[in-house]
């Protein structure tokens, strides 16, 4: 997805790519070439093929570590200012993201690192794609030292998720900071350009370290998902559906591709969840997805090994005879 250049990496969005952490936070952070747009400006990219192999790493073991980032969230330990649940339900969303009851991320497994550059199809070589056993949420924590600013720049987004890969005392690419902003607060490009983003830095020790800017989802309403997908009598709440969905979407995308554009792309440099953003209709259409047992909102992740190898979007996958 997007990929933005900060001072310490390169960076994808689910939405949009930067640039240099230098540059004043404005129009100028946001570089429109690997996006998952917002909802009705995503162009479509199925006719760019495969996803191929860049020579980088792919994560093997998925953590994830979510920071709720400013006082805004609350003045203690817990959050206790968020009018839409988007904390809940993000944390439930991934809670629930593991084993043989989560056929929805794992045809993301089919992926792999240490095989030659340019490979489609890993075939049981190299070091797939890990998928967690069990609940892979590692911590959470609401950093309430200060107040974030309106319109956080992006190397203020890394530094914070360096910072709570401190506090976590984690690093490495199977460690995944996702850095929730909240409501109100909107970097450049959000609602506009994009959803969220992901991208790599590193910690001050020198360690690899993907995170992700998740903004407040329901700011955006239905640009970035809200009322998406027909909820029928799921449970699932429409206005919220953009929080699953654009999470579900950067979480792939880093498994992927946690160092972008290192790791798995297209041939126009787009991600897993690029390729297959905002479908409504035929096959990859975004739907109502069972994660051992809970309802969520999902989009379709691209895979390979899908009509004989020429590849499509699916929305389950238990293996590569059984997807859809």
């Amino acid at each position: 997805m997007l990929r933005s250049v900060l001072a310490a990496g390169c960076a994808t969005a689910l939405a949009v790519v930067g640039l240099a952490a230098a540059a004043p936070a404005g129009a100028s952070e946001i570089a429109p070439h690997h996006q998952m747009k917002t909802h009705g400006a995503q162009a479509a990219t199925a006719t760019a093929g495969n996803l191929s192999y860049g020579g980088g790493n792919v994560v093997t073991n998925p953590q994830i570590y979510v920071v709720y980032w400013g006082n805004q969230w609350g003045t203690g330990s817990t959050v206790t200012n968020d009018p839409s649940g988007e904390a809940a339900l993000q944390l439930n969303f991934f809670q629930h993201a593991y084993g043989s009851g989560d056929s929805w991320s794992n045809s993301q497994t089919q992926y792999c690192q240490g095989v030659a550059v340019g490979t489609t199809q890993c075939n049981g070589a190299g070091t797939a794609v890990g998928h967690p056993a069990s609940n892979p949420v590692g911590g959470t924590w609401l950093d309430s030292s200060s107040k974030v600013a309106n319109r956080p720049s992006n190397a203020a987004i890394a530094a914070e998720a360096v910072k709570a890969a401190a506090h976590f005392g984690v690093s490495g690419d199977n460690a995944e900071v996702i850095v929730d902003l909240p409501q109100g607060v909107a970097p450049s490009g959000f609602k506009t350009q994009y959803c969220a983003w992901h991208d790599h830095t590193t910690t001050g020790s020198g360690a690899d370290l993907p995170y992700t800017n998740m903004p407040y989802i329901t700011d955006a309403g239905t640009g970035c998902g809200a009322n998406f997908v027909s909820t029928g009598s799921s449970g699932v709440n429409g206005t919220t559906e953009g929080i699953t969905i654009v999470g579900g979407h950067e979480y792939a995308e880093t498994l992927t591709d946690p160092a972008p554009s290192s790791g798995w792309t297209d041939s126009t440099g787009y991600e897993t969840g690029d390729k297959c953003a905002w479908i409504s209709s035929g096959q990859g259409a975004s739907t109502i997805a069972s994660l051992n047992g809970a309802n969520f909102a999902v989009q379709s992740l691209w895979s390979n090994n899908f009509n004989g190898g020429a590849g499509g979007c699916v929305v389950s996958y238990t293996s590569a005879s059984n997807q859809h």
